[in-house]
């Protein structure tokens, strides 16, 4: 997240992680996190406004817990550019009694892996969630997005819009799956292919 409170970021569905990530080291990116597991809790209240408008309460826990709030994006050039306010708190259990005190309630839960590199003034993250690798890129401005994305050798036209709960979404109506929580035991017998996530691999 920038310090200026705006979150702005392209995400790539890749078929070949560790490829993206020898291509880093080739670069030079410094590796800032090494591979973690996250899980994600994401809020909203009983009427469903935050989702209905675009915003996101979310509670994350990896190797320490944060709560976040997004507001609605705004897809510039393929390029998402959002509000992100987000800091650190002590007690992840006690955050979601905080929330739930102010009447929100858990809205869905999701788990990915993910590796952080630094280059220049972006991040880029790689994450392997139950249903796909994908490759984010974070910076100021889309032009620094851009230049790392042609540099990391990925086609723009196949950057994606949406978040991951919103594609899982999409894949639960279209493969009629019964449970909604994002998890890596809930796919462990299902296969999806980027035609099923309505996705091009940016790295082919």
């Amino acid at each position: 997240m920038s310090n200026k409170g705006q979150e702005t970021e392209a995400k790539f569905y890749v078929t070949h992680l560790a490829r993206a990530a020898a291509r880093l080291d080739e670069l030079h990116a410094r590796l800032v996190q090494s591979r973690v597991l996250e899980t994600n809790l994401r809020f909203d209240l009983p009427d469903g406004s935050l989702t209905t408008s675009g915003r996101v309460l979310r509670l994350r826990h990896d190797t320490q817990a944060r709560l976040t709030f997004k507001g609605a994006g705004q897809n510039r050039s393929g390029v998402l550019d959002r509000q992100e306010i987000e800091f650190i708190v002590e007690d992840d259990q006690k955050a979601r009694q905080f929330l739930e005190a102010l009447g929100y309630r858990k809205s869905g839960y999701y788990e990915k892996y993910r590796t952080t590199y630094e280059l220049g003034e972006t991040l880029i993250m790689l994450d392997e969630l139950p249903y796909g690798s994908f490759l984010e890129i974070e910076g100021e401005t889309v032009e620094q997005i851009r230049a790392v994305s042609a540099k990391l050798h990925l086609h723009w036209s196949a950057a994606i819009p949406s978040s991951y709960t919103a594609l899982f979404e999409s894949l639960r109506k279209k493969m009629l799956l019964s449970f909604q929580d994002i998890s890596f035991e809930n796919f462990r017998d299902i296969r999806v292919t980027p035609a099923d996530l309505n996705v091009n691999p940016a790295d082919e």
